[in-house]
């Protein structure tokens, strides 16, 4: 019934939505390949790519994954890449909702996956289109993006689906529970749902979901690994070096990473910033990097404000104090590079963004006390000694004493490190429940 009320609400608002889609598709060419695809209407031609299996042989396997996002393709990567090893048969769809996320897909997987596509809007139509094309023995679901028709269809098909790398907010989990009716059926349809943490795995549970579908098969992040490049050495700190990012002059300095920013934090960590630079004589230089990359302009004028001058990444500049990383898919190597880390989303009210990047490359980490959707791995990183929850007042003082102690410094790393390497395995526990479904 709330399906149907649901496909009633879909086709009202698509008789006004229509002209404009169709308008869009005609008129923006950038967007006419990417329109018709979603509607299902160009997906055919791959089904060719999908062997068909020979006379008395097995079927070979296909496995369709969806990611959202930039993130969720990123979480995506170390399981994509642990299938493509564990299943070298197997034949692997990904679909990404956004552009910038399918961008970062065939940056990172077009090695590891057949075939990558924009996931298909929620109408019946064009989800039916995609699974008769794809004929998947199973689906993967990356954190988020639950949409009803899909896993009606993928359900009435008996294709058997799983969540991976779930994780609920407190935002969520209120929304969830409030509209239960809507969100419950979705939920208890899925044969598997792996969550990161036991909070999630209680969140679930109380939503309605039978506790035997759900696990705690941990965060596919803490298995990402540290990406290649040529390091240089900066007394006191070991392996800290170039990304081809900054010139070599600037490469020495100390670098503080600042990743996945809001409005309203930058203007606290240019603050900060600027005093240490006019507190301390030796030589530092920020990375920001703002979550929505089309903000770097107004951060390069934000940051002159401060006295701060600051380049884009997007135009190949170097300021001579800051370089706004507008720029994708950058961002984890940058951590790589960094001495001290800064998470965004996490001095306003936005539930921070996940810690496990700079951690995994033994970089002290720095947060805000705003992290309620990491905030499992917020404490285990404070409790061990990897990271540090800041106040914007207390900012630059944490600055200041990290910045002035290689050893602290070097501590911290270590510890933040040592609490990945802990976690790591999370990825093979995901594989065995994929094989699961598959048989």
């Amino acid at each position: 019934m709330i399906l149907a009320v649901y496909n009633v609400l879909l086709i009202i608002l698509g008789i006004f939505l229509f002209p404009i889609l169709i308008f869009i598709t005609l008129s923006r060419e950038k967007y006419r390949g990417r329109t018709l695809e979603r509607l299902g209407m160009t997906v055919g031609k791959i089904q060719r790519k999908i062997p068909l299996p020979a006379d008395g042989a097995e079927k070979t396997p296909v496995i369709w994954l969806h990611a959202l996002s930039v993130g969720e393709v990123t979480s995506a990567l170390p399981l994509i890449k642990e299938l493509r090893t564990e299943l070298p048969e197997a034949f692997i769809v990904l679909t990404v909702a956004t552009s910038s996320g399918k961008k970062t897909a065939e940056n990172l997987l077009s090695s590891y996956v057949q075939v990558i596509l924009s996931s298909p809007f929620d109408l019946r139509f064009a989800v039916r289109r995609y699974i008769k094309v794809f004929q998947p023995d199973c689906f993967i679901q990356v954190e988020t993006d639950f949409w009803p028709n899909w896993l009606d269809l993928l359900h009435k098909k008996g294709i058997p689906f799983m969540l991976v790398n779930g994780r609920i907010s407190e935002k969520s989990f209120a929304t969830y529970l409030r509209f239960g009716f809507f969100f419950r059926p979705m939920f208890c349809a899925f044969n598997l749902l792996s969550m990161q943490t036991a909070e999630d795995r209680r969140k679930m549970i109380e939503l309605g979901v039978p506790p035997a579908r759900v696990l705690t098969l941990g965060n596919l992040k803490y298995d990402m690994k540290q990406p290649a490049y040529k390091r240089n050495k900066r007394e006191g700190d070991e392996g800290k070096g170039g990304l081809n990012l900054l010139t070599a002059e600037k490469a020495q300095s100390l670098i503080w990473v600042c990743g996945s920013t809001h409005p309203g934090e930058e203007e606290v960590l240019f603050a900060a910033f600027a005093q240490l630079l006019a507190q301390h004589t030796e030589q530092a230089f920020l990375v920001l990097a703002p979550r929505d990359i089309k903000r770097g302009q107004e951060l390069v004028e934000k940051a002159r404000s401060f006295g701060l001058a600051a380049g884009r990444r997007s135009r190949e500049e170097e300021g001579e104090h800051v370089l706004i990383l507008d720029t994708l898919g950058e961002l984890a190597q940058c951590y790589g590079q960094a001495h001290i880390a800064f998470v965004g989303g996490s001095l306003v009210p936005q539930g921070g963004h996940n810690p496990i990047e700079p951690a995994l490359h033994g970089v002290p980490v720095l947060f805000g006390p705003h992290m309620e959707d990491f905030s499992e791995i917020a404490d285990e990183l404070m409790a061990c000694g990897g990271g540090k929850m800041v106040a914007a007042p207390s900012l630059y003082e944490t600055l200041a004493m990290l910045c002035g102690d290689a050893r602290d410094r070097a501590q911290m790393g270590k510890a933040a490190q040592d609490l990945v390497d802990r976690h790591r395995g999370g990825v093979q526990r995901h594989v065995l429940a994929v094989r699961g479904l598959l048989s």
